[in-house]
């Protein structure tokens, strides 16, 4: 269907653009993909200045181990317009753990929640205090 489209004639004025893209890029979001799905596993925290600093670095490599790469190597930025679209693309959309959602103590918040329980379960209500907003 894609190649009946393509072939047709384009009204008059009407410009068409198709972007073709380098093979390289789709390898690096592959690799990608495993590596974050790894470092999930692992618990380990991703955000997304990680992911596109590896995004990079895979880059990078790839263009290294491909014969015939001796000229100037193609330049990927990694940016955070590239890293939205890599995330529509690949499906995920709830990798970037960053902030203080990162860097959460989970077993501390336990403990409060259950000494908070505990306190507020041992005063009478008159023990309680309101502030009226």
């Amino acid at each position: 269907m894609r190649e009946k489209i393509l072939v047709t004639d384009a009204a008059k004025g009407v410009t068409r653009i198709v972007k073709n893209r380098p093979a390289v890029l789709e390898e690096v979001e592959k690799l990608l993909l495993i590596w974050i799905e790894e470092k999930q596993r692992a618990g380990d925290t991703v955000s997304e200045a990680v992911i596109c600093e590896k995004a990079k670095a895979l880059h990078a490599d790839l263009i290294r181990e491909q014969p015939g790469t001796s000229g100037e190597p193609e330049v990927f930025k990694a940016s955070r317009g590239w890293f939205e679209r890599f995330k529509t693309r690949s499906g995920i959309h709830s990798v970037a753990r960053h902030g203080e959602a990162a860097s959460s103590d989970v077993p501390a918040a336990e403990d409060f929640a259950a000494e908070f329980l505990e306190v507020v379960s041992s005063k009478e209500l008159r023990d309680i205090y309101v502030t009226p907003r």
